[in-house]
């Protein structure tokens, strides 16, 4: 008979929750992965690693796919960004550091 693990966690007032050790395991997930949820008509929840698209985003593609065709489309459009645009842009953002892997803070959805 296999063996059955049972465990639980618990979801936050944002109806968030941390996937637990032995699912992340037990579904190979590492940050970023994405879950996927089959729900049955018992109302039983089942969750899966969802398959990768392969980094295929359907909204970026339509994004630029706009992009090319309005490039192709006014050529004219087109300008040079020049040397004091970029540093102005460096000193706007300059000592900001962004780590993507943090968590989001309560204040910050």
């Amino acid at each position: 008979m296999p063996v059955v693990f049972e465990v639980e966690s618990t979801l936050t007032d944002r109806y968030q929750t941390t996937v637990p050790e032995t699912v992340r395991r037990a579904l190979r997930l590492g940050k970023r992965d994405k879950i996927h949820y089959t729900i049955r008509p018992s109302g039983e929840v089942v969750l899966t690693r969802a398959v990768s698209s392969q980094g295929h985003d359907p909204v970026l593609g339509r994004f630029l796919g706009f992009l090319a065709r309005d490039i192709a489309s006014h050529p004219e459009r087109l300008e040079v960004v020049d040397a004091s645009f970029v540093q102005r842009l460096q000193l706007l953002t300059g000592g900001i550091e962004v780590d993507l892997d943090d968590p989001l803070s309560a204040d910050g959805e």
